[in-house]
Protein backbone atom coordinates (compact mmCIF):
# COMPACT_ATOMS: atom_id res chain seq x y z
CA UNK A 1 0.00 0.00 0.00
CA UNK A 2 2.93 2.32 0.56
CA UNK A 3 3.82 1.96 -3.13
CA UNK A 4 0.37 3.17 -4.12
CA UNK A 5 0.47 6.04 -1.67
CA UNK A 6 3.84 7.19 -2.95
CA UNK A 7 3.20 6.87 -6.69
CA UNK A 8 -0.47 7.82 -6.91
CA UNK A 9 -0.74 9.95 -3.74
CA UNK A 10 -3.58 7.82 -2.39
CA UNK A 11 -4.28 7.56 1.31
CA UNK A 12 -5.91 4.90 3.47
CA UNK A 13 -9.39 6.29 2.73
CA UNK A 14 -8.98 5.47 -0.98
CA UNK A 15 -7.20 2.15 -0.46
CA UNK A 16 -9.22 0.59 2.36
CA UNK A 17 -12.34 -0.27 0.31
CA UNK A 18 -10.35 -2.02 -2.46
CA UNK A 19 -10.24 -5.83 -2.43
CA UNK A 20 -6.82 -7.45 -2.19
CA UNK A 21 -6.87 -8.52 -5.85
CA UNK A 22 -7.41 -4.93 -6.99
CA UNK A 23 -4.72 -3.65 -4.63
CA UNK A 24 -2.31 -6.11 -6.21
CA UNK A 25 -3.21 -4.90 -9.71
CA UNK A 26 -2.70 -1.25 -8.71
CA UNK A 27 0.55 -2.14 -6.95
CA UNK A 28 1.89 -3.58 -10.22
CA UNK A 29 0.86 -0.41 -12.06
CA UNK A 30 2.64 1.66 -9.43
CA UNK A 31 5.79 -0.45 -9.77
CA UNK A 32 5.75 -0.11 -13.55
CA UNK A 33 5.24 3.63 -13.35
CA UNK A 34 7.97 4.07 -10.75
CA UNK A 35 10.49 2.01 -12.73
CA UNK A 36 9.61 3.94 -15.87
CA UNK A 37 10.31 7.25 -14.13
CA UNK A 38 13.36 5.90 -12.35
CA UNK A 39 15.09 4.79 -15.55
CA UNK A 40 15.42 1.11 -14.59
Amino acid sequence: MADLAMVFHWGPVELDPLPLSELMEWRERARSRWEGNDGK
